[in-house]
C-alpha cells in the first residue's frame, strides 16, 4: 500500500538449489543413453561416461564463476549485458525463454508417451494434446503457489525417480557379472560417443536463473552446480555399469533400461523403470518451469520487459504474472501438436547461452585488471567443445535460431527502452 515494491523472499539453501541442475540434466536420456553406450562402444561405456563428465566440466566451471558474481535472477541475461551489453544480454534471456516454452510441451508430450505405456488410452488421438495441457496447467498452479511449494514437489518428484534407478544398482551387485574385458574403442567412435554425453549434462543451467530466491546464491550456485555435474557423472557410471552387469542384451530394444529392471527385479521393476522416467521428465519440466518464470522477472527487473511481468503476488511471494504467462503460452504450445519444428532448437540455443556466459568471464576478468590462466583455458575449452557440437546441428535448428533473434531484436527495440532498478555491477 505504501508503494515499496514486494520482492520474492530468498527461501532456498543449497539442498533445494542442487535439485535444479540435478533435475535440468537426469530427464529423459538416463533412461536411453545406458543402452547407446554400450551398444557403440561396449563394456568401455561407464569410463566413456566420465570423459565425458571430464570434458563437460570446464563449462560448468564458467558457469560457477560466473554465478559466484551476482545475486540476481536473471542468469545468462546478467552476464551477456555485464560482458557485452543490454542488447547481447536481451537476446540470451529471450531466446533462452522462447525455446524453454516449445521445450516444455515437447517434454510433457513425450512424458505422456510414457505413461501410455501404463494407461493407454492417453496414447489415443486428441486425448495426448490435452493431458499435456493439463500437465502443464498444474506445474504452473503448483508455482503460482510459492517457491516452497515448488522446491518440496520437486524434491518428491526427484525421490521417485531416482529411487528406482537406485534399486536398479543395487540389484546389479547380485547379478554375478561384471564389466568383463574392457576393450577401447576406436577414436572415430570416441568422437561420436562424446556428442551422446555432452547432451546428457545439457540443462543445469537453469539453476541460476532462479538465483534471486536463493538464501546464499553467490556460493550455494557454483557449488550445487559442480557437486551435480559430479554426481550425475557418477550416477550414469553406476546405472551403466548395472544395465552392462545385469542384461547388455537388451540394448538394442526401445526400452531396454525397463528390460534390463525386468530381468533383475521382476515385473514390479520394468514398473518403477516407466514410471521413474515418466517422473524424470516430469521433474525436468517442473524445474524449468521454476526457473524460466524467474528469468522473465529478472528481465523486467532489467527494463528488459514491461514491468507488469514483475509483479509479485503479495500472499505467495512468487512473481505471479511471469509465472501465469509462462504456463499459459506453454499450455497452448501443449495443446498444438504443430510446435515440433520449433522445439528442434531448443538445444542450439543453449548453446548460444553456453558461448555468452563463457565469453562473459575472461571479458569481466580483464575490465578488474587479470585473467586468471585457467579460467581462460576452460572458457576456450567451453566455447570449442560449445561449437563443436553446435556444428552439428541440422539446417533447421539454425532457422528456427534466426528467427528467435530476429524476433528478439524487433522485441528489444519495443520493451527494452524502460531503465534498469538497479545497476548491472549489483546485480
Amino acid at each position: 500500500m505504501d508503494g515499496t515494491k514486494i520482492a520474492p523472499p530468498r527461501t532456498v539453501g543449497f539442498w533445494g538449489t542442487s535439485l535444479f541442475p540435478l533435475n535440468g540434466m537426469i530427464g529423459a536420456g538416463i533412461f536411453a543413453l545406458p543402452a547407446v553406450l554400450v551398444a557403440a562402444v561396449g563394456n568401455f561405456a561407464p569410463w566413456m561416461m566420465l570423459v565425458g563428465g571430464i570434458l563437460f566440466l570446464p563449462l560448468a566451471l564458467c558457469y560457477a564463476w560466473m554465478a559466484s558474481r551476482f545475486e540476481h535472477s536473471g542468469g545468462s541475461v546478467l552476464y551477456g549485458e555485464a560482458a557485452f551489453g543490454r542488447f547481447v544480454g536481451f537476446q540470451a534471456g529471450w531466446a533462452r525463454y522462447a525455446s524453454a516454452i516449445v521445450t516444455a510441451a515437447a517434454n510433457m508430450h513425450v512424458m505422456i508417451a510414457y505413461l501410455a505405456a501404463i494407461f493407454p488410452w492417453l496414447g489415443e488421438p486428441g486425448v495426448t494434446p490435452i493431458a499435456a495441457g493439463i500437465g502443464l496447467a498444474l506445474i504452473t498452479i503448483v508455482n503460482l503457489y510459492g517457491m516452497r511449494a515448488s522446491v518440496g514437489t520437486l524434491g518428491v518428484m526427484t525421490a521417485i525417480k531416482l529411487v528406482p534407478l537406485g534399486l536398479l544398482v543395487v540389484s546389479a551387485l547380485f547379478a554375478g557379472s561384471g564389466l568383463g574385458d574392457v576393450a577401447l574403442p576406436q577414436f572415430s567412435e570416441v568422437e561420436t560417443v562424446i556428442l551422446l554425453t555432452f547432451y546428457a549434462f545439457i540443462g543445469f543451467e537453469g539453476v541460476v536463473e532462479a538465483a534471486g530466491e536463493f538464501k546464499n546464491p553467490k556460493s550455494d550456485v557454483p557449488l550445487s552446480i559442480v557437486t551435480m555435474v559430479s554426481g550425475v557423472t557418477l550416477l550414469y557410471m553406476a546405472i551403466i555399469w548395472a544395465f552392462i552387469a545385469i542384461g547388455p542384451e537388451f540394448a538394442g530394444e526401445n526400452n531396454a533400461l525397463a528390460g534390463v529392471a525386468g530381468a533383475s527385479m521382476g515385473q514390479i521393476g520394468s514398473l518403477a523403470i516407466v514410471i521413474a522416467a515418466s517422473f524424470s521428465i516430469g521433474a525436468n519440466n517442473f524445474a524449468s518451469g521454476v526457473a524460466q518464470p524467474r528469468l522473465m522477472y529478472g528481465m523486467a527487473e532489467r527494463g528488459m520487459l514491461p514491468r507488469w511481468f514483475e509483479y509479485v503476488h503479495p500472499r505467495f511471494l512468487t512473481p505471479f504474472n511471469a509465472i501465469l504467462f509462462y504456463g499459459v503460452v506453454a499450455v497452448l504450445f501443449g495443446l498444438w501438436e504443430g510446435f515440433e519444428v520449433l522445439a528442434v532448437a531448443g538445444t542450439l540455443v543453449r548453446l548460444v547461452t553456453y558461448i555468452v556466459t563463457s565469453l562473459a568471464l575472461p571479458v569481466l576478468e580483464h575490465r578488474e585488471g587479470r585473467i586468471v590462466p585457467f579460467h581462460l583455458f576452460c572458457v576456450i575449452f567451453a566455447v570449442g567443445s560449445s561449437l563443436f557440437i553446435s556444428v552439428q546441428a541440422q539446417a533447421q535448428a539454425w532457422l528456427v535460431l534466426g528467427g528467435f533473434i530476429a524476433a528478439g531484436t524487433l522485441l528489444y527495440f519495443i520493451a527494452a527502452r524502460q531503465q534498469p532498478e538497479y545497476p548491472i555491477d549489483e546485480a
